[in-house]
This record gives structure tokens, sequence and C-alpha cells, in this order.
């Protein structure tokens, strides 16, 4: 901590006190540092001490602590106004309008006290001359708050109409307040039609869009634009995150996560600020926030988990249904002092109403990663409804229905068969009026059976002791075959063939005898098939012949038996498919995996023909994973697009995810981001539905991120690469993905401004990737790193990183990151103090370097690309050396630099010509600069020329209508990133870019119109 000597290092200390995190810690300071102001005996340093408080204060949860700080700066502007520079002057006007806002949020403040601080802001704003537009303003936060409608409609409309001047609030919060008002009225189409400047990042400060992003989400999704709300929570708790002084905007997300199927994610953000539930420096946000609480608990508790352990305040454990009863005594406790001091019951009636609300989407999926209770979200998996028994209109069912009604789900294979059974057999069992015939235990004994799997093989025995009972030995037979199939399902697939073998002779002969018809004997010879199956499928390498066609004529004798008999047999039909599944598998393993296409999609087309849609799904994905292999990529985004439609309600979680991440990769591979995002979205809800989420589910979040990335959403696509980084494994997804996600990060925090973060991603993303034998990403990481530390301030460190960057494209052979890192490395030199003589010395060996190149370079486009970049390096050299000119030194000094950067630009100029129409931007850009130069020196006629070069050479292109584009690789680094000093326009655009051309040409005559001043002097 600096030591407070002189007024200069006061500004210095407050300054960097004004650079730390919002809370109690930096306000402390601030308090010391006032007292430290007091010492130097200087009324302004106290001034700009108090201002600097009252500041802090404001942005924190201490707000309440304004008012004593401002006083005191009244009393002393009141007295001697003269101690007050133009600055603190109109900082003093400006914070009137914090007192005005902070006295209403606190309920010990009397109304007639706001209103009369009103009066005084609007008789003190008439006396320094400023519009009234601030105090309309505030006055309609003051009949906003008390709820008087007609007042706040005349106040609104006054602020809209009065002039915007100095005292005005910034564009970006003067729209967040018009905005909410409209949303407020139930207008939230205007709302946002207000907010879309600040959304668009056309106005911000520093709580914006922080506010607008919070309070959009809400109207968002009562219009019906679920997605665009999920984005905003994504992009704007990002930035209320770390900002302590925002608990209502905090609670806003909260409140979204509650109405949106996120409840878990709601309690993760609970946890992240315990201290909100407590913190009492600004009362009507800590309102704002238990009333969500509350809200929140609510949810938890409809769903059945109201005894579940929840973050609340500190000192005990709290469970959804304790917390929801304190949170709500608090916020109505607060809300009544509120309501006793403004004389109306407004707040307290919002307050309930934001309590009771009903969610406003069921589920909308956020693609973060959430801890998600269990029983909340075995409650919201989508399943199908089983039907209610035929006949029945209420009450107990008869059990006559419900033994017709399993009849026919079994008979038709619908789903809920074995539960319909099931229902029977509990019903049965209670009852003393229903007896059951031995065909109906059959039924229900083999239903059992079918539920059990592998374990069923006793209860399918008995059912075929039962159906044999009942006079029907073909279905005795195929209960002992499905008997022996569930063997082969535990492994036993010899012992399986062996048992299967009785069944089916007498199968063959009950049937050629007319004893049974071709259902039964279908079942015997599908269960025989599926075993023959059983070896085709554990085989190990390539499939045994003898297994092939011993399987492929099981298959075929049952095709032969079924085909062309199905009628309305929904049973039969579905045999039939089956066997066409069975041949495309033997298609596949026997190497003809086109054959495996046909098959699988007839089968697909059988079972949908059927009414049996969700069978086809299993077949549609193997569809989907031939088509992919054999790179039809139309025919494999078909079937992953039936397979979701068929699935319906009864697709697993799990599967459901599996196809969504498909379908991702499949159009995203086609360039369709935004709908693969949407699908890899899904994937990794249903990965955290399923219980899957820290393995499938957080490859589902990585590869989201990768789209989103794609798409220039930084701030959602950051939220959901961090995300998946908690959970993504070197053991389980490979370092491959770790170092991809962080890659995508840094890239995602570079353009969001947190270039330190995005440093330190970009480094621990480099030291995986050290150890790989292939080192260009390490190159490339070391590089992007580099650009973040210098970006981030701290130059030593990026040196540190350019120069291993450029040992790492050294080794490589890449000449071009080499000397890419060497020019970024002169940049940083320059920074330095006596840093100069480094800075050309790198910039000189940037150019030996790519001469080397050149000489040992083959082939003509590796010639070009060298060129290019020795082009470009001559430009670099050349403002390297403008910029070093020393406004101290002599005139013959600065002269002589010049004459240096001139002659390094016209070898860049010498270079780019030669590139052609290619490089005709770069050309433009080095005689440009080259042309200023030549003004600098006093040649206004070399200058002129050069300008007139520019015109001509554009006309010219224009002329032929035919520009190309920029030679070799553009100045944006070996990465695709910025160039290493920054310059970003320009000489980076294609010749056909419109922007650029005009840039250009408006730039060559501004240079020309200098020069002619010049030459007329």
């Amino acid at each position: 901590m600096s030591e407070i000597t002189d007024f200069d290092s006061l500004r210095r200390a407050m300054a960097e006190n004004g650079e730390q995190p919002e809370g109690p810690a930096r306000n402390a300071r601030a308090e010391q540092l006032l007292l430290e102001a007091e010492k130097l005996k200087i009324p302004l340093a106290v001034i700009e001490a108090l201002g600097h408080q009252l500041k802090v204060y404001n942005y924190s949860s201490e707000k309440a602590k304004m008012f004593v700080p401002f006083a005191r700066l009244l009393r002393m502007w009141d007295e001697r106004p003269e101690d007050f520079d133009a600055y603190e002057t109109h900082s003093l006007h400006w914070v009137f309008k914090w007192m005005s806002a902070g006295m209403l949020d606190q309920p010990h403040v009397p109304l007639a006290s706001v209103e009369k601080w009103l009066g005084e802001m609007e008789h003190r704003y008439r006396l320094a001359g400023h519009s009234e537009r601030a105090v309309r303003s505030a006055e309609f936060s003051v009949a906003a708050h008390v709820g008087d409608v007609e007042r706040a409609e005349r106040a609104f409309a006054a602020w809209l109409a009065a002039d915007r001047d100095a005292m005005a609030d910034c564009h970006a919060c003067e729209l967040h307040g018009q905005g909410w008002w409209r949303a407020e009225r139930g207008r939230d189409a205007e709302a946002l039609e207000v907010w879309a400047p600040v959304l668009d990042g056309e106005y911000a400060c520093a709580h914006e869009p922080h506010t607008v992003l919070a309070s959009s989400l809400l109207p968002l999704l009562r219009l019906g634009r679920p997605e665009e709300a999920r984005a905003h929570h994504l992009r704007g708790f990002r930035l209320v995150r770390p900002m302590e002084s925002m608990r209502g905007a905090y609670a806003d997300h909260v409140e979204f996560c509650a109405l949106t199927g996120n409840e878990a994610r709601g309690l993760e953000l609970l946890a992240e600020r315990p201290a909100y539930f407590t913190d009492d420096g600004h009362p009507r946000s800590r309102l704002e926030f238990l009333s969500v609480v509350v809200l929140l608990m609510e949810r938890l508790t409809g769903l059945g988990l109201g005894g579940e352990r929840v973050p609340g305040p500190a000192g005990r454990e709290w469970t959804a249904t304790a917390l929801a009863d304190h949170a709500r005594a608090q916020a109505l406790a607060l809300a009544a002092r509120f309501d006793e001091r403004n004389g109306t019951p407004h707040v307290s009636e919002r307050a309930r109403a934001r309590m009771t609300q009903r969610p406003l989407v069921e589920r909308l999926p956020l693609g973060v990663r959430t801890a998600r209770p269990v029983s909340a979200a075995a409650a919201s998996t989508p399943s199908a409804p089983s039907p209610a028994p035929a006949g029945a209109s209420g009450g107990e069912p008869e059990p006559a229905a419900l033994l017709a009604e399993a009849r026919r789900l079994s008979d038709t294979l619908r789903p809920h068969a074995a539960e319909a059974w099931a229902r029977v057999a509990e019903v049965a069992a209670g009852s003393q009026d229903m007896e059951l015939e031995a065909r109906d235990r059959a039924e229900i004994a083999d239903h059992e059976a079918i539920g059990l799997g592998p374990e069923g093989a006793e209860r399918f025995e008995r059912a075929a002791e039962l159906y044999a009972q009942a006079g029907d030995p073909g279905e005795a037979l195929a209960a002992r075959a499905r008997a022996a199939y569930v063997r082969a399902l535990a492994g036993e697939v010899d012992e399986a063939l062996a048992a299967v073998a009785g069944p089916y002779d007498r199968v063959l002969a009950l049937y050629a005898d007319g004893g049974t018809q071709v259902p039964q004997a279908a079942g015997v010879l599908m269960a025989r098939a599926r075993i023959l199956m059983r070896r085709v499928h554990e085989a190990e390498g390539p499939v045994d012949r003898a297994d092939l066609t011993a399987a492929e004529a099981a298959v075929g004798e049952l095709l032969a038996l079924v085909d062309g008999r199905a009628g309305d047999d929904v049973r039969l039909a579905a045999r039939i498919a089956e066997g066409h599944a069975m041949l495309a598998e033997l298609a596949v393993r026997s190497g003809d995996p086109e054959a495996g296409v046909r098959w699988f999609a007839r089968a697909a087309d059988e079972f949908v023909a059927a009414g049996l849609p969700w069978f086809a799904v299993e077949y549609e994905a193997r569809l989907a994973g031939l088509a992919h292999q054999l790179d039809d990529m139309a025919e494999a985004e078909r079937a992953l697009r039936a397979a979701l439609e068929h699935g319906g309600p009864f697709l697993e979680a799990v599967g459901r995810a599996q196809l969504h991440l498909q379908l991702a990769e499949v159009v995203g591979g086609r360039g369709e981001t935004a709908e693969a995002a949407e699908h890899a979205l899904e994937a990794a809800h249903w990965a955290d539905e399923a219980g899957v989420g820290p393995t499938f589910g957080a490859w589902a979040r990585h590869q989201l991120g990768g789209y989103l990335v794609r798409q220039g959403r930084w701030a959602e696509a950051a939220e959901v690469l961090e995300s998946a980084l908690a959970d993504l494994s070197a053991e389980t997804h490979g370092d491959g993905a770790i170092v991809q996600t962080q890659w995508w990060l840094g890239d995602c925090l570079s353009e969001l401004g947190d270039h330190r973060d995005a440093a330190e991603r970009r480094l621990q993303a480099a030291e995986i990737a050290r150890h790989w034998p292939e080192q260009h990403d390490h190159a490339t990481l070391a590089h992007l790193a580099a650009e973040s530390l210098g970006q981030a301030g701290l130059h030593t460190e990026a040196d540190r990183a350019y120069a291993r960057a450029g040992d790492l494209w050294r080794g490589l052979g890449n000449v071009h990151g080499l000397v890419r890192a060497l020019r970024a490395r002169a940049w940083l030199a320059l920074r330095a103090e006596d840093g100069t003589a480094a800075a050309r010395d790198l910039m000189a060996t940037a150019l030996e370097e790519c001469a080397d190149a050149f000489d040992a370079a083959r082939g003509d486009e590796d010639r070009r690309r060298l060129v290019a970049e020795l082009g470009h390096t001559h430009r670099q050299f050349g403002d390297l050396l403008a910029r070093s000119a020393s406004e101290d030194a002599d005139d013959d000094s600065i002269r002589t630099v010049l004459d240096e950067a001139l002659s390094q630009m016209a070898e860049a100029v010498a270079v780019f010509v030669a590139l052609g129409d290619g490089a005709l931007h770069a050309r433009a850009g080095a005689e440009l600069a080259a042309g200023w130069l030549e003004s600098d020196l006093g040649r206004p006629a070399e200058a002129a020329a050069r300008a007139r070069a520019v015109l001509r050479a554009y006309a010219d292109a224009d002329t032929r209508a035919a520009t190309g584009s920029d030679a070799g690789p553009d100045d944006r680094g070996a990465y695709g990133e910025q160039d290493d000093y920054g310059d970003r326009g320009g000489d980076q655009a294609g010749p056909g870019d419109e922007e650029t051309v005009r840039a250009r040409r408006t730039e060559a005559e501004q240079l020309l119109q200098v020069a002619e001043e010049q030459k007329d002097r």
C-alpha cells in the first residue's frame, strides 16, 4: 500500500482503490484515504477524497453510508464553492441523483424528506443552469416506487421531454429506466425496443448493459422468446457476478432460474452470494433478493423438494421450506416498513406478486452445468402417460376393463403393456371377486419376465407351463424359446442354442400339423434368430463365416414364414421389420455397409408403417452412423431427425442426448452453427437429466461452447466453456478436449477484454500441449498467451512468452510465426525505458529471418507468402521508427529517425507493388504512411505524389473490376488473430471491402489537401 505524502500520491492511491473489486475492503480503504487527505490541509484533496468515498459506497452494498460524505461535501460547497474545481463542481451536482435514489431505497428516511430533497435538487439545478431532465427522472422514481401511477406517467413524460444536458444520466442508464417502466406497465415489446441500443452495445456504462440484460429476462419470456432470454441470462450473469452492488440484478437472474425449470442453477446462484441474505446497507435490493428466494423455495417445494438442504444465511442449515418461511417473513417485514413510510401498500403488493409467480417456461435448457436434484430431474423427464383403461370414466376401473386394456396394449405392442399387466396382477391379488384364467396368468408371467431382462428365464418357463394349461402349446413353446434367449443375453449362447433346439423342432412340426399358428411359430423362430445374432454381436474382430451364415439362414427362415402373412397383425409386422434389421447388421458385419444402410432404412420404415415409430429409433440411429461412415451426411441428418421425431416421449434421456449431439455435429459440419448449438444445448440438458452430466454432458458443453464461439457469442460461450471445464478430464475426454476448451475460452475472454484471464487460460492450454509430439498448437497457444499478456499490461511476461513462441516457431520451421513474434517483441521493447535500440535490433532480425527464409524457400506460393511477410515487416519497422522519435530530441535527430522510417515504408511499398493487386490494401496503407512521413519532413510534393498514387491504384482496380485478395497471410499473426502491434484494420481487409476502400480514399484525399496547403505556405 503506497504512502500518501502529497496530493499526487493521494490521487494515485484513490485511482488504485477505484480499480479494486466492489466491497467492504474498498470502502474501508476509501475511509482511510479521507483521513490521509485531511492531513494534507488541501481543501480540494478533502473534496476529492469525499467524492471517492461517496462513489465506492454507491457501488457497494453499503449505500446507506453515502449520506454522511455527501452532507459534508454540500456544506463545504455552501461555505466555500471556490475550493471546488470544475470537475468536482460537476460531480457534486451529479451525485444529487444518487442521494435522491439512495433516500428512496432506505425506509427509515421519511417520504417528506425525500420530497424535500427533490425540491432542493430542483432548486440547485436551476441555479446552476441545468435542465430539469434529471429532476423529473428522480420524481418519476419516487412516484413509481410508491405506486402513484398518474404522477409517475406525468413525470415520465416530462423526463423524456426535457433537454439532455451534462446532468442527465448516461444514455444507457436512462434507457434502462425508460424500458423498465414500459415493462412494468405491460408493454414488453416496447421495453425491448427501448433497450435495444444498450443490448447492441451502442451505449454502455459501469452498470450497463448489466441491468438491462437482467431486466429483459422476464419480458423476453413473456413474449415467447426464450432463446434470447437464455442468452441474456448467460451474458448478463457473467457481468453481474463480480459486482457486489448489483444485488437487484442478481435477484432478477435467480428469478429467471425459478421460472424456467432451472431451480438447481438458482440454488447455485444463492450459494455464491451468502452475504446477500443479510447485507442491510441497501434495504430495497435486499427486499428484491429475499422475494425471489421465496419464489425459488416455493418452486422447490412444489417439486416435492421442500425438505432438501439449500444455501441460506450463515449460522444454520436450511431446508427449502424453512428458508421460504424465513425469507418471506424478512421480506414482508421490509416491505411493510417501506409501505409505512410511503403511505401505500404498493411495495408489499409487488413483493407478494413476485413471490407467487408461476413458471413462464416449463423447461429452458441453459447449457451450463448444474447439480440437479435427482427427484426434481425425475419429475421433469418427459414420459408418455399410460392410457386409461377403456371405458373407465372415473374411480377404480373394472377388473374386466383392466384385463382388456392390458391385452390390447400387449397385442398391439404399445408401451406400458408390462405396467398394465402388473396392474391386473395387483388388482387380482387384492380382490376376491376377480378370478384369473390360466391364459391370463400366463400373460402376466410373460410380461413380468420381459421386465426382468436376463433374470427372466424362470418366469418365462412359468409362463410356458400356464400357456400349456390354457391349451396353447404353440405359445408355450414360444415362451420357452424366450427363456432360452434371455440366457443368451446373460452370455450363455451355446446353452441357449441347446435350449431353443427342442422348441424349434416341435413348433415347426406343430405348425405343419395345424396345431399352432404363424404368430406362435414366428415367436420361436425369432428367439432362435436372436440367439444366433448374439454370436455375431459378441464376436471380437471378424465374425466367423459359419456364424454369419447360420444367423442369416435363421433370419431368412423367419422372414419366409412371416413375410406376406402379417395383415393387420402388428406383432407380425414387427417381426418382419426386426428381421430386416438383423439382415442390416449381418451386412455390416460382412463388410457391406451400403447394404446395411438399405436394410436399416427398410426396417425403420416398416416399424413406422406399422404404427410403432419408437421401435424405429434404434435402427435410424444405426443408419445415421453408417451413413456418416459412408460420408452421406444428408442421409445421416435425415435419419437422426427421424429418430428424434419417432422416439417422441418414449426416448430415454441418454438416447435423446446422444441423438442431439450427433445431429449437432452433422449440421455443424455443414456450417449451420446456430442450429448445431441448439442441438448441443439439448444434448447437454438431457445428459444432465440422465445423470451423465460429468461425462457425456461435459462433452456436449464443450461442443456447445465451440458452436457459440463460431457465432461470436463470446459471453455465452465463456459461461458454457467454464462449466464444461469443471467436468472435463484427460482420462475420460482426452487432453485434446481440455486444450481446445481452454483455447476457446481464452478467445472468449480476450474478446470480452479480460486479457489477464485470457492469458491464464492460454498458458494452461499451452502447458498441456507442451507434452504433445506435434508442437504447432503449443507454439500457437504460447503466441496467443503472449498477446493477452501484452494487452493486460504485463509487458515483461509478454516478452518472455513471445520469446518462447519464437523458439517454438523456429523449431517448427515456421518463419511467419517467428517473424511475428520478433515484431511483437520489438513493439514491447519500444515501451520500455531506453528500449529503442533493442526494438530496432528485433525488427532488423525479423527482416533477416524473412530474407533467409526466402532464399531457402521452394515453390512460388511459399516465396509469395514470404514476400508479403517481408512487406509487412518493413511497414511495421517504419511505424516503429516513426513512433520512436522523441519529442525531446533536437530537430536534426528527429529528421534522421523519420528519414529512416520513410526508407522502411518505401521498401514496404515496393514489396507490395511487386505483389500486384492482391496486396492493394497493404500497398495503399504503406503508401499513405510514407506520405504522412513526407509531409512531416516538409516535402509536400512527395506527399501529394503518394496520395495520388493511392487514388490512382484504386481507380485502376475499379476499371479492371478484379481486385483479387491480399497476398499471402494477412497481418493477423500465424494463428489468425490481431496483428502484433494492434492494427486490426486496413491491411487485413480484402481489396473488395468497400469500407476499407472508402477509408483509404478518404485518407488519401486528406493527405493531398494537407500537402497542397503546405505548398501554399
